[in-house]
């Protein structure tokens, strides 16, 4: 889901930026997580062939739908941070 945020408010991104702003990923991992939603048409990757290739990767127009609910979810995790946590004996 971080992967997405990050895609959703900066935009299209190179694997580089992508990977600074994802703290403590490997490349390796990026690279699975990408290939995924790639595969799912989460994220569409750009490809230039120069030297060195280009590679950039954004959300599709499916990838966008997740914003909304990407912010809703985040709205509701803040509340709920600066909320104080009853007991479990409340429960």
């Amino acid at each position: 889901m971080y992967i997405l945020w990050i895609l959703d408010t900066n935009g299209a991104m190179r694997f580089g930026e992508l990977r600074r702003q994802v703290d403590g990923i490997s490349p390796k991992v990026l690279t699975q997580r990408l290939r995924m939603l790639e595969e799912i048409g989460i994220v569409y990757r750009h490809y230039k062939p120069t030297v060195p290739p280009q590679v950039s990767y954004e959300l599709t127009e499916r990838g966008k739908e997740l914003s909304k609910p990407l912010y809703n979810l985040c709205d509701l995790a803040s509340r709920w941070y600066s909320d104080e946590i009853p007991p479990a004996s409340q429960y």
